[in-house]
């Protein structure tokens, strides 16, 4: 069985997928919405918090919430579905941890290498900003939640979507094409579309795809699990600013005028390309028309979860 036929080994119905795609799509359309009616300055709001409670605090209030939106989905999986944690991950006996790990430190070797590399060519739109006290907190919070949150996203995104709309549709590239829009478009209500303009949203849609097709050409999230947590985390720790929506004391502060320009496309059109091509080397991927665009049907025998 293939990834989103690992749907099959739950209770699959339309109402039971509806539920949390509702609830949670709803929360996010208020929160957008309050915003917007309410005209409310989401940085100057940030900025108070931070200047109020202090930015790991803030961290922790915001990464909480994914926290118990993962919990959640989990639960609605097992009790409701009644289908494994497993299953819901890979189309593999057990969850490969290896992969995960090696995801992760592919990426994060890139990510540590992209922003020494940044530092050096540009120092000037960089500040030390490393206070051992914070940080340390900060390396706890991060180390513990920011895997949670990333791993919501790609359960729900990658995981949950993806195989209700497999088995829905019957087929792998509307569940492709649409997570990773919607994933991309969730990111609209961020600073950074703000500050570097809609440009922006070609790097989250495309990071949506990269995630998705990794996911359905390696038949389960393992390695969408670690990159995402790499570099939200790597990220988090190494680098911040005043103007995104993770604002950490981080070890450097980018000072620099936030753009946008053809450096926006870098990741899209030249790094996660090669990302793909080292994971298919490395796990001997093929047949890439069927697995990603492939139909879906039903198992004739559906082995016990």
């Amino acid at each position: 069985m293939n990834f989103i036929q690992q749907a099959y080994k739950g209770k699959v119905a339309v109402w039971k997928y509806l539920i949390p795609v509702i609830g949670f799509f709803g929360i996010m359309l208020l929160n957008y919405a309050a915003i917007v009616i309410l005209d409310l300055d989401v940085d100057e709001m940030m900025r108070k918090q931070i200047e109020s409670s202090g930015a790991n605090r803030v961290l922790f209030e915001n990464l909480i919430v994914f926290v118990v939106f993962l919990i959640g989905l989990l639960f609605w999986v097992k009790y409701v579905h009644q289908q494994s944690l497993t299953s819901l991950t890979t189309s593999r006996d057990c969850i490969d941890w290896k992969r995960v790990l090696f995801s992760f430190g592919l990426w994060g070797m890139v990510t540590i290498f992209m922003t020494v590399a940044a530092y050096y060519s540009t120092p000037e739109d960089f500040v030390w900003n490393l206070h051992w006290d914070k940080f340390l907190i900060l390396a706890l919070i991060g180390i513990l939640m920011i895997p949670l949150q990333t791993s919501f996203e790609e359960y729900f995104f990658r995981g949950y979507l993806m195989q209700g709309l497999g088995v829905l549709v019957k087929n792998r590239w509307f569940p492709l094409l649409f997570t990773s829009i919607v994933f991309g478009t969730m990111h609209f209500a961020n600073p950074e579309v703000e500050k570097l303009g809609p440009i922006i949203m070609v790097y989250y849609i495309g990071t949506g795809l990269f995630l998705g097709i990794i996911t359905l050409m390696d038949e389960g999230l393992e390695l969408a699990l670690g990159f995402h947590a790499a570099n939200n985390l790597i990220t988090a720790l190494l680098v911040t600013t005043d103007w995104t929506v993770f604002q950490t004391d981080s070890i450097l502060l980018d000072i620099s005028e936030p753009s946008a320009g053809v450096d926006i496309l870098i990741p899209v059109l030249v790094i996660f390309p090669i990302l793909l091509y080292v994971f298919a080397r490395k796990y001997g991927w093929s047949n890439w028309r069927e697995k990603l665009t492939g139909k879906i049907e039903k198992p004739l025998v559906i082995e016990e979860i």
